[in-house]
């Protein structure tokens, strides 16, 4: 029995290729249609709550129904996240978790928690993003799609990767972006069949959302120049500014978790009442900061600030988003991250233009580098950084001052040794979640890890290696050469190498190889 299973694996493993792009166009449909409701539906409330605020400035007598209601809207979303903490928060963590095989998605439930939780969380002025909610939703989609169809673990794997992608894609109208992070983020494998598989989903759900909510950037920023050369120190300056203020960010969100944590004087299913009854105090004296900040960004295209406003505006955006994110309410970081960015962008375009009278027209240039260089610096992602923000304001203008402030940004992160911040929340999501994680099983499992140049495996013969006791090595894939292992096999950079292992030992498995894997310039 054991070796009919692992064989029925490994004929499954070499027929996924010609079925999973197929596959992947379903999920990324699928989730297309799950986040174009899923976006309406946060406009929509946002809309009501913003009209809700200025009828509650003209009729005060109704503002303690109000602080009711959001404390029952609390409790709710508190409820929720203690019942299932998969939904908790952005959940892009949880999905790089399932991945690696660590946590368990019980994946029509996180939908639908994660849909209402989200929706209820952003829609009524939390600082949160829509794509994280978006990033895990689809990676749901791609798991339901596994579990419906009785599909392998690797396919799976695929699939939730393919699902995230897609996620993403729809979440901002950027499916190249989608892509990338998916590959970047989450897979961490820039393998051609999950390549093509997460563009696939990712181009299928853009297209689903460009049907129904247009085809237009979500930053239509118009009027766009080409910064001159002789400004590039002023980038270059830019970047390092950028990578230290995201290692900032880094910092105080993980330490604002921590200190939700460790209160204990309510319950912790309340924790969201918090920034709820916050926002309600910047719903009558500071609206802007409320919800993701898209508007928020779009504004300062279209309208000119004084410094001191947008300084005030970054410190209350910054603290309100450490307040709503470490509460663990459902709700992503990438949009306010985005928004903290260009806010410092656009005060350092400011300061340029009084100090060295620098030309006004390229105060927007800075706003857009300032959401690459903060999300690269806060996410550790510099090719998704820097393409994600290419496909949201639509122009190439800024391809190159992008790439050099996402590149010096993620470089200062580095030596000041902030560690991405998904990888961060992850290891703490473990340690406070037992319960979410993968239960023993006997079932097989088959990881695909890439050989990096210069890694410990390279250029190494397999008799030579010592291996975990727990894993068989099935073959490796040499470009389009497929390898029968052998004792002196030679392993060479660029190889993939599959191996088959138990579900309950693939985590720490995937741990493992992936250090061994990896070149001397990542260790």
């Amino acid at each position: 029995m054991y070796k009919k299973d692992k064989s029925s694996l490994l004929f499954h493993w070499h027929n996924l290729k010609i079925r999973l792009v197929g596959e992947s166009i379903i999920v990324g449909i699928i989730t297309g249609f799950i986040i174009v409701l899923f976006r309406v539906v946060i406009e929509e409330l946002g809309e009501k709550v913003g009209k809700i605020y200025e009828i509650l400035l003209l009729k005060l007598y109704f503002l303690p129904l109000w602080i009711i209601l959001f404390i029952i809207l609390g409790y709710i979303l508190g409820f929720m996240v203690k019942k299932d903490p998969m939904v908790g928060g952005s959940g892009i963590p949880q999905v790089k978790g399932a991945v690696l095989r660590k946590l368990e998605m019980k994946w029509f439930k996180v939908i639908l928690n994660k849909f209402v939780g989200g929706s209820l969380a952003i829609g009524f002025g939390l600082s949160l993003g829509r794509e994280g909610p978006s990033v895990q939703l689809g990676a749901c989609v791609g798991q339901g799609l596994s579990r419906i169809f009785k599909r392998v673990n690797i396919e799976e794997k695929y699939l939730i990767t393919s699902g995230a992608s897609a996620g993403l894609a729809a979440a901002f109208n950027a499916p190249l972006a989608g892509a990338i992070f998916a590959l970047e983020e989450i897979h961490k494998n820039f393998s051609p069949l999950i390549l093509i598989s997460a563009f696939s989903a990712a181009l299928s759900a853009d297209f689903i959302t460009g049907g129904f909510l247009g085809l237009s950037p979500v930053f239509n920023f118009k009027h766009i120049s080409a910064i001159p050369l002789n400004y590039y120190f002023y980038i270059l300056l830019f970047g390092i500014i950028m990578g230290v203020t995201g290692v900032i960010f880094n910092i105080f969100l993980l330490k604002s978790q921590h200190l939700y944590s460790k209160q204990k004087w309510i319950p912790k299913e309340f924790n969201p009442v918090f920034p709820l009854l916050t926002s309600i105090i910047f719903g009558f004296f500071l609206p802007q900061v409320l919800g993701g900040g898209n508007s928020l960004i779009m504004s300062l295209a279209n309208t000119s600030f004084t410094i001191k406003f947008i300084l005030v505006l970054i410190i209350v955006k910054f603290l309100f988003t450490m307040l709503c994110y470490g509460s663990g309410t459902p709700g992503g970081i990438f949009l306010p991250v985005l928004t903290i960015g260009a806010l410092i962008g656009y005060g350092y375009g400011s300061l340029l233009i009084n100090i060295l009278n620098i030309n006004t027209n390229y105060i927007n240039n800075f706003v857009i580098l300032g959401m690459a260089g903060y999300f690269t610096a806060v996410v550790r992602s510099p090719i998704t950084g820097t393409i994600l923000i290419t496909e949201m304001t639509g122009g190439f203008n800024n391809f190159l001052p992008l790439s050099i402030v996402s590149i010096v940004a993620y470089l200062v992160a580095d030596v000041l040794g902030s560690k991405p911040i998904y990888d961060s929340l992850l290891e703490r999501f473990l340690i406070n979640n037992t319960d979410s994680k993968v239960q023993n099983t006997k079932s097989k499992f088959i990881l695909e890890v890439p050989v990096c140049m210069g890694c410990y495996l390279d250029g190494k013969e397999i008799k030579n290696i010592i291996w975990p006791e727990y894993c068989l090595i099935t073959e490796i894939r040499r470009g389009c050469e497929i390898i029968i292992p052998k004792g002196n096999t030679v392993i060479c950079a660029g190889d993939y190498i599959t191996i088959l292992t138990n579900e309950k030992d693939a985590g720490k498995l995937n741990d493992i190889l992936t250090e061994m894997c990896k070149s001397i310039e990542q260790i």
